[in-house]
């Protein structure tokens, strides 16, 4: 057994409703004593880490997608608590002043940002989210309950637990950040649990995030999956296209901003594959080729070689396979763009000028890029910190889904015993 079943999370949730009170009376400087604790822990505790990630790790095969996601090393770990510091950095995003105006009959009326509340966070193997979004719901006043995979329990347990000794020495309540147990039956519980979850926030796979939204009676915001595209234009420089195009494969595939589909000018495809292919070589890269590149391919002795079929495009294969087709100019690939993106990230590589604002004009994404990976859609590459995930929907939040998202809006109206 991984954990005690308990068959019902309502302690859980009324702790954290509980809690919700406390966070509330935190000022800015007692959030970022709470980060720069955790930040500290998480370095003094980095080999206990790597040996509770370890036991995650030995129950998952090496070859598996997820494996990379899960990993915890000293660089990583290092990376998580420097992420943690550069959230304590940021502004207070409640109590923001939105608007103020005097109206005719005297009544002061002013909107203020306010945390969300309860934040119900439900995601894969990736422990790393465990940490950012436990800060970011600190330093935004805001209570989390999370729900992380199966896969990654003895990992996200021992991090929990770090975090709440350290809201216990701060002598605050530890039911601020909760791991929620991973037994499928009790998320329909959270996804309802109204009376006490404000948002609920799914992040992970496509299938993850389809059952969140159907099954859901609390506010959902997605965070969606990545199927992102990059196009080389006949004026690209090729050998930057090339290095851009490997680097949002290769860097780091089973992540949602890496690279699923190249759309390939027809007028350049033999001088660009020349160039792409001795990296893919090196990295193992398998292609899904439409016809057209598969020929040229199998002529430059490409042996990582697939025939595509339909469903490898609009796929986000999340490991070190893409799908590439050969397109007739700008029109085509953003008629391709607009039919099989998620709508994540989006790139041209161009140095036509009308071209490249044509693209970012009129590809419906929440990133477009011009002439660099789109590796970038962070949080913390975009200079917000950390982020919950990257949201592709359009309402409250689009893009990485950082700190100042995690409020909402708030009327404070003061009268002299104005009446109606």
């Amino acid at each position: 057994m991984i954990e005690d079943m308990k068959g019902t999370i309502q302690p859980q949730l009324q702790a954290a409703r509980k809690a919700k009170q406390v966070m509330l009376k935190l000022g800015i400087a007692q959030k970022k004593a709470v980060l720069h604790g955790i930040a500290a822990t998480l370095r003094s505790h980095m080999q206990e880490i790597i040996v509770e990630n370890k036991r995650d790790l030995d129950r998952m095969d090496p070859l598996d997608s997820k494996y990379d996601r899960l990993l915890l090393d000293e660089a990583r770990i290092e990376g998580l608590a420097k992420s943690v510091l550069d959230v304590a950095e940021l502004a207070d995003p409640t109590g923001q002043v939105l608007s103020a105006r005097k109206v005719s009959n005297g009544l002061y009326i002013e909107k203020k940002s306010v945390p969300l509340g309860v934040v119900g966070v439900i995601y894969e193997s990736r422990p790393n989210v465990t940490i950012d979004v436990a800060c970011l719901c600190i330093q935004s006043g805001n209570v989390c309950l999370l729900r992380g995979g199966s896969d990654a329990w003895y990992t996200n347990s021992y991090l929990v637990r770090l975090i709440q000794e350290v809201l216990f020495q701060q002598q605050l309540d530890k039911h601020i950040v909760q791991l929620l147990p991973t037994e499928r039956e009790l998320v329909t519980e959270l996804l309802e649990a109204t009376a006490f979850v404000d948002i609920i926030i799914p992040r992970g796979s496509q299938s993850l995030i389809d059952f969140v939204r159907q099954n859901a009676k609390v506010p959902v915001i997605e965070t969606g999956a990545g199927v992102c595209h990059t196009f080389v234009d006949n004026t690209a420089d090729l050998d930057m296209a090339a290095k851009i195009v490997a680097n949002a494969k290769i860097s780091r595939p089973s992540v949602c901003n890496s690279l699923d589909t190249v759309l390939l000018h027809r007028a350049v495809v033999s001088e660009f594959l020349g160039k792409l292919v001795p990296y893919f070589v090196e990295s193992k890269v398998t292609v899904f080729a439409d016809s057209e590149s598969y020929d040229l391919l199998k002529s430059l002795n490409f042996s990582y070689l697939e025939l595509a079929e339909e469903s490898d495009f609009g796929r986000e294969f999340l490991d070190l396979m893409c799908s590439l087709k050969v397109v007739a100019g700008l029109e085509e690939a953003l008629e391709h763009i607009a039919n099989y993106s998620s709508k994540h990230s989006e790139c041209i590589v161009s140095e036509n000028q009308q071209n490249i604002t044509t693209f970012m004009e009129l590809v419906d994404a929440a990133a477009v890029y011009a002439n660099a990976s789109t590796r970038f859609t962070d949080g913390a590459e975009f200079g917000l910190g950390a982020e919950i995930g990257i949201s592709t929907q359009k309402l409250h939040a689009r893009g990485p889904f950082a700190l100042e998202k995690l409020v909402t809006e708030k009327w404070f109206v003061t009268g002299q015993g104005q009446i109606r």
